[in-house]
């Protein structure tokens, strides 16, 4: 027989492969009820994510601690999880009404409750993305925490380097001199492996208002916990609480969400008006709309855009302010989040706004029939599988007991930030096709959105497919370059696309509960480039970056929105 040549595996395979092995371990240990990260039962998860080296998580697979991925996890964690033991993930099951009192984390909308000393409990409600989030950023916070030991522990018996006990000595402290925290750091550096420029370059960035040396308890307490489970054989333990695991993936709050929003829709006679849904920021569209009218000087000083930007600054809270007590007067409502979603909405009746001095609204808009002008449902970003459960729900027809009631949605625009793979940060992506990572679902469109249309001086604007990630903190620079490089086309990824797309194409042509004329558009604006060294999501935010990209996007959504109001007069019924 001939001796075929088997071509080795390449680091793309390999890595995907791993991403697939995670999934599948973290849906098992999600139906098993529980499973120690550091034991056997999380062993997959650890050897799976230190194959795949998220991006984002630097050096995880080194000796040396990683401090920007420990910095992005940690804002992500609630304040605390680093000390406790026991870590419970459950459903929206009341603790809210207790006394315990909410611990939201620092960049991601969350309740999280701390029981006890020894137990955090986290409230997931925003379906499996949020899970399998949680547990890659707990498995990379333990694996940290066992290579700070890993530095400390001398011997067989226990015994600690001079470097753990200055660091026990200063935790015990309640104020620190300059002195005594750069003598410290030097301590906690050789810790880590890291140079005492390093250590202090993210020192700060840990910082919270009660604790100036945040940094410093949660190095020490990683390190004691991971100390316990070596030596006292003390392991911490995630567990999943049976009402979440009854609960996961039958909608109830993407239902309560949607409902009230059709509610309120029906109160204010505005369920039959023109529909049109935006999926953004919640300060762009009313910005764009209010801004120019109640911000003129400015606008006229400085420019439409220096002025947004200037909204972005904590001194720009006044201004902010102005803007959105006018558009409460003329035409907004707002619908804080009581669903558990975590997701805010804005509701815009266009026929109360006036648009004074907006270039992008024609007068023969302004002039037209008050009943035809349609309405604007803005949503807070979803999160990963999130977008699926809301917009499924909200696209469906409205039950009022005795008949069912179809809404008249005339488009959906889904304007987002994502990680680009031809660009840098700030620039803008317009996709048309969204292709789900791990699966062989892809989802094609036509987009209303043209590179033409969002063509700006200062801003690179690239189309083609975009690939809907199983999660950010699994970016790896390997399967990504192959989707890059290969006949896919892929321009950037983000979580959440082909989870719309799947609401709208179900509502459209299966269900049919929507016109199948309804109109799409996406763009994104790029808020990290995964394959540039110091440009991934664990480097810090956009800041002012995203500013004209934001409104750029915004604005041509209301254009084409406002335009065709105009140029179609004759209602849609869906079909």
């Amino acid at each position: 027989m001939p001796i075929i040549n088997v071509e080795p595996r390449t680091r793309a395979q390999e890595s995907t492969n791993a991403i697939e092995r995670m999934y599948i371990t973290m849906r098992h240990l999600f139906n098993r009820g529980f499973y120690k990260p550091m034991g056997v039962s999380g062993e997959s998860l650890r050897e799976s994510l230190l194959t795949i080296r998220p991006e984002i998580y630097g050096s995880i697979a080194e000796d040396k601690i990683e401090l920007n991925g420990l910095l992005y996890v940690m804002d992500r964690l609630p304040m605390g999880i680093e000390e406790c033991t026991y870590i419970n993930l459950t459903s929206d099951e009341g603790y809210g009404r207790s006394h315990f009192k909410a611990i939201v984390p620092k960049k991601r909308r969350r309740n999280c409750y701390r029981i006890d000393q020894q137990q955090m409990n986290i409230e997931i409600t925003r379906g499996r993305s949020e899970i399998y989030d949680i547990l890659t950023h707990l498995t990379f916070l333990m694996v940290e925490s066992h290579k700070i030991m890993k530095r400390v522990i001398i011997g067989e018996n226990g015994n600690v380097t001079r470097d753990w006990k200055c660091l026990e000595d200063a935790i015990e402290k309640e104020e620190l001199t300059q002195e005594e925290k750069e003598v410290t750091v030097i301590h906690v550096a050789n810790i880590l492996g890291r140079t005492f420029d390093e250590v202090m370059q993210v020192y700060d960035d840990f910082a919270t208002p009660s604790n100036p040396h945040q940094f410093l308890s949660t190095i020490y307490y990683l390190g004691l916990l991971g100390k316990r489970e070596i030596m006292d054989e003390q392991k911490r333990v995630v567990t999943f609480s049976p009402v979440l695991r009854e609960r996961l993936g039958h909608h109830i709050h993407g239902d309560r969400w949607a409902l009230r929003i059709k509610k309120h829709l029906i109160e204010h006679n505005l369920f039959d008006r023109p529909l049109h849904i935006i999926s953004a920021n919640l300060h762009s569209v009313m910005n764009s709309i209010y801004g120019p009218k109640v911000l003129a000087t400015q606008v006229a000083k400085n420019g439409r855009m220096e002025t947004f930007a200037s909204l972005s600054h904590a001194q720009g809270k006044k201004n902010r302010d102005a803007v959105k007590k006018y558009a409460l007067q003329n035409g907004m409502a707002e619908l804080p989040d009581a669903s558990g979603t975590n997701i805010d909405v804005q509701i815009f009746d266009t026929s109360k706004a006036a648009f004074e001095k907006i270039d992008f609204c024609e007068d023969r808009f302004r002039e037209s029939d008050t009943d035809q002008k349609p309405v604007l449902i803005v949503m807070d970003y979803a999160f990963g599988e999130q977008a699926y459960e809301t917009l499924d729900e909200l696209l469906k027809p409205y039950n009022d007991g005795k008949e069912m009631h179809l809404m008249n949605i005339k488009s959906i625009s889904i304007m987002g930030k994502a990680g680009i793979l031809e660009g840098d940060k700030g620039d803008i992506m317009v996709p048309d096709a969204h292709v789900f990572e791990g699966t062989a679902d892809n989802y094609p469109f036509k987009n209303r959105l043209s590179k033409k249309d969002l063509a700006t001086e200062g801003l690179s604007v690239v189309s083609g497919s975009m690939v809907t990630v199983l999660g950010t903190s699994l970016q790896n620079r390997d399967v990504l370059e192959y989707f890059y490089n290969s006949s896919w086309r892929v321009i950037g990824l983000e979580m959440e696309g082909a989870h719309y797309q799947k609401a709208i194409q179900a509502a459209s042509k299966v269900r049919r509960s929507i016109s199948k004329k309804v109109k799409v558009r996406y763009a994104y604006y790029a808020s990290d480039n995964p394959l540039k060294t110091g440009h991934t999501l664990a480097s810090g935010g956009l800041g002012l970056t995203g500013v004209k990209p934001v409104y750029v996007i915004t604005e041509k959504i209301l254009e084409q929105i406002l335009h065709d109001s105009v140029a179609k007069t004759k209602q849609e019924v869906p079909e």
